[in-house]
């Protein structure tokens, strides 16, 4: 690639995803914004992946394309790779088994262009399958709160998505979605959310969101691509990813301790209610109660007074839920 600054790094991470890889590699080229580099990273596949990343190594938007001989078996470690390659001031993570519409760069840049305080912009998606179809799955949930911006987009205070949006789940459910500064990145490189197996990108994004504003586009410019995934079958048997999902709200509600109360007692019993109809061994049930109680300080009551909540918010318009309280 000819040495040029560019704005935006795009670092494509891989991991035998021959099948999708160059439909992901076709459609940042496609792009209508093109001052961009991209940085091709194969994590030891074992399919024909490397054969197709070489097709484009002479592309001249391609400036790497490092290949490990060994599996580091963490997406984070390539994200951190990549990111120590790039030289774009912003970032783009394009998943290898995703793919955007050609004007997805072009809205992401002009909005973290328009707010430089802005951590990072959010983009919807469109659910596919393996095969590319659409499929039922809207991971965006928009309702009118969100969509009554004129603008279709809307900017938000760091601190106020963090208590409003990510406390509840983690609304940035793809990191494809999202392009973010680089500088920003810098300030968290430390955080436990690279150590993390099955949860580490929502604190991740919880992170980033502290460095600065958060720009949400109301426009499904993305494709998330949804099929079979063992890493999350093995949170679920072994309950992992809730114990990581209770470490990260349990880390947040110290970081704002003006939370009310009420909330975090219904955040606590949707836990406690995830846990006693998860299908794992008792031994294992026990060792997430444990977890639960010395995390979150939590108990049954917080899983009745949830269910209160849910029972009775329909009722009831001023009751507090994770939809209504989403900004």
């Amino acid at each position: 690639m000819e040495n040029r600054q560019v704005e935006v790094s795009v670092i494509i991470p891989n991991y035998n995803y021959a099948r999708f890889l160059r439909q992901r590699i076709e459609s940042v080229l496609s792009q209508t914004y093109t001052n961009f580099e991209i940085i091709l990273l194969d994590d030891a596949s074992t399919d024909d992946s490397v054969s197709i990343l070489n097709d484009y190594r002479d592309n001249k938007h391609v400036s790497h394309v490092e290949i490990n001989t060994k599996n580091t078996g963490s997406p984070f470690m390539q994200w951190k790779k990549g990111i120590r390659m790039a030289r774009g001031k912003y970032i783009w993570i394009a998943e290898s088994d995703d793919a955007a519409e050609p004007i997805f760069l072009e809205k992401a840049v002009a909005a973290l262009n328009q707010y430089p305080e802005a951590s990072f912009c959010f983009i919807g998606a469109h659910c596919i399958n393996e095969f590319g179809k659409p499929i039922c799955k809207d991971f965006d949930k928009w309702t009118s709160k969100q969509l009554r911006h004129s603008s279709g987009m809307a900017v938000f205070e760091g601190t106020d998505y963090i208590e409003h949006n990510l406390y509840w789940r983690n609304y940035i459910y793809n990191a494809s979605g999202a392009v973010f500064q680089k500088s920003c990145f810098e300030q968290i490189k430390g955080s436990p959310c690279f150590t993390m197996r099955y949860c580490g990108d929502w604190l991740f994004w919880i992170e980033m969101a502290r460095q600065g504003m958060v720009i949400e586009i109301y426009d499904k410019l993305n494709f998330f691509r949804i099929h079979s995934s063992s890493t999350i079958a093995n949170a679920n048997v072994l309950g992992q990813g809730v114990k990581e999902a209770m470490q990260i709200v349990s880390e947040t509600e110290k970081q704002l301790p003006l939370m009310p109360k009420c909330k975090k007692r219904i955040i606590h019993g949707s836990f406690y209610k995830e846990i006693k109809r998860m299908r794992v061994s008792a031994n294992i049930r026990e060792e997430l109660l444990v977890s639960y109680r010395e995390l979150l300080q939590g108990s049954q009551l917080d899983y009745y007074i949830e269910r209160f909540y849910k029972l009775m918010a329909p009722c009831l318009p001023g009751l507090l839920t994770r939809i209504r309280d989403r900004l």
